[in-house]
């Protein structure tokens, strides 16, 4: 038993306390003791990344905007552990940190909108897409060079209401956060990873934890997804041998069936005209490997200077 309550850092967007209630709801089905009032209390901060709307990530820093006061709050105390999407967090985390635990994967597919209620082939010539991500940007440009792209952040709400409010004629969304949210019912289509490949650890969530805090890893014990891990395992170890970063147009999916792995890769430059592809197939315990292989060889394939600079 703690002697104070468990704290979860989150961000204080609605998705991420979602992602947060969700943590708090699987501890205690695992735990019935913290079901106590005040044994569990959810502190939402603000990070960089929350904070800073009126330019990409890749102008701004890079992942480590969504995470760095969730981890400056495991360091000082105020939280016992920190509730990530995984596709936000580096590949290199601070040392005394680690993912202790991954909670079930949900669908990692991106849903697309459109004010008209057609698919991404059916919009007009130089319709314009909102997003900010240059991985969905570059698949965009791949499939339609045509379209215009519009810088567009915000959470999933902000977003939404912009594409309402006709300052976009469609916008790209992470199926999985809508579903955490229930709002699903908005969805123009979902994109197979045939059309768009995922971002890298898109849909999962991860716990970070102190590295010397046993009480808190032991809780979360139970709560970890060895599924999910693995495929998480696989798509991290190809970012981290590409050193992708938000600056870096790169997607990945590794599926699970069984012990068999399945990873897809790819790395775009930033207008979809040159594409870099890998592919493993191998064991659920050489995720490790295997996308560290895949990684290393489209790293040698691409060009010096390749992603030397993110677009404005």
């Amino acid at each position: 038993m703690t002697t104070h309550p468990l704290r979860i850092g989150t961000r204080g967007s609605p998705l991420a306390l979602a992602q947060a209630h969700e943590t708090r709801d699987r501890l205690i089905a695992a735990h019935p003791h913290l079901a106590a009032p005040g044994a569990i209390e959810i502190v939402a901060l603000k990070t960089t990344g929350d904070r800073i709307l009126d330019r990409t990530l890749a102008e701004a820093g890079g992942k480590g905007l969504f995470t760095k006061e969730l981890e400056e709050a495991l360091f000082d105390g105020r939280a016992d552990l920190a509730v990530h999407s995984m596709k936000d967090v580096p590949t290199q985390l601070p040392d005394g940190l680690e993912i202790a635990t991954m909670l079930p994967r949900e669908d990692p597919r991106d849903a697309f909108f459109s004010r008209d209620g057609g698919g991404l082939a059916d919009l007009p010539a130089g319709a314009v897409v909102g997003t900010a991500g240059l991985r969905r940007q570059a698949q965009v440009l791949e499939l339609r060079p045509d379209l215009k792209i519009f810088p567009l952040r915000g959470n999933v709400q902000t977003r939404l209401s912009k594409l309402d409010a006709g300052e976009v004629d469609a916008t790209l969304l992470a199926l999985a956060g809508l579903r955490r949210l229930g709002l699903t019912d908005r969805i123009t289509a979902v994109l197979e990873p045939e059309t768009m490949l995922p971002a890298v650890a898109q849909g999962a969530i991860g716990i970070e934890i102190r590295s010397d805090d046993a009480t808190t890893r032991a809780l979360l014990a139970p709560l970890n997804c060895a599924v999910t891990t693995v495929r998480v395992t696989a798509e991290r170890a190809l970012l981290a041998a590409l050193d992708g970063s938000c600056r870096t147009p790169i997607a990945a999916l590794a599926m699970l069936d069984g012990d068999d792995l399945h990873l897809r890769a790819k790395v775009l430059s930033y207008d979809g005209r040159t594409i870099f592809r890998a592919e493993r197939r191998g064991k659920a315990a050489d995720a490790e490997s295997l996308g560290a292989d895949a990684g290393a060889e489209i790293r040698a394939q691409l060009p010096p200077g390749f992603f030397a600079a993110a677009p404005h």
